[in-house]
């Protein structure tokens, strides 16, 4: 199938990249933005829930974010698009980021609400429900890894991820949102089976094939 450019993915890609080049130069920006559990808990600064999704750590983290959003989200807003239509396919993937994103803040949220030391920024949640999605309704995919010079099967690189973020999320003490990966990982699981269940079907009898 041929891959346009869709505006839901850019417009993302476009506001977050703006939003996030802003506050790497903007100390106090960034500080107001971050997802700060603590901050959240005890003075009700639920905006950061969201927020955080649009900045980023440094150039790097969010080249990255960006790079997996440009390639997984225009392929997952053209099948949504193409199943559901062009209005609510766009909505789909829309809720699909957005809600991945807050659902990614929740377990972190629950471990830290009364630690003042844990923030978190960047749109690795967002991304990873993006990233599930697709995963779970185009299993037949591959996927390409930095030094790993062969395709990975989608479906083996999703179940690989989410044991390697459990585990990395419940050692902790990296210094990365391994929880959040998680969490918007699942979401974005959860969101396909909600709105077209065959899908999971059709996942779990092409990997037993």
């Amino acid at each position: 199938m041929q891959i346009q450019q869709f505006p839901v993915t850019l417009v993302i890609i476009v506001a977050t990249v703006i939003i996030s080049l802003r506050a790497l130069k903007d100390a106090e920006m960034k500080y107001k933005w971050i997802f700060y559990p603590f901050k959240v808990n005890k003075e009700n600064e639920f905006y950061r829930i969201l927020s955080h999704i649009f900045i980023h750590g440094d150039g790097l983290h969010l080249l990255f974010n960006m790079f997996v959003l440009f390639s997984f989200g225009r392929q997952m807003e053209f099948v949504l698009n193409d199943f559901y239509g062009q209005g609510l396919g766009s909505l789909h993937f829309f809720l699909l980021y957005f809600l991945g994103g807050l659902a990614a803040a929740i377990w972190p949220f629950v471990r830290n609400k009364d630690n003042p030391n844990y923030m978190s920024l960047g749109a690795s949640g967002a991304v990873s429900a993006i990233l599930f999605a697709s995963i779970l309704w185009l299993p037949q995919g591959g996927i390409y890894l930095m030094f790993i010079p062969f395709e990975i099967p989608a479906w083996l690189f999703g179940i690989l991820y989410l044991l390697f973020e459990f585990y990395m999320s419940k050692k902790g003490g990296t210094g990365i949102a391994h929880d959040a990966h998680f969490g918007g990982a699942v979401f974005g699981i959860v969101y396909v089976l909600l709105i077209n269940f065959d899908k999971g079907k059709a996942f779990f009898e092409y990997i037993l094939s």
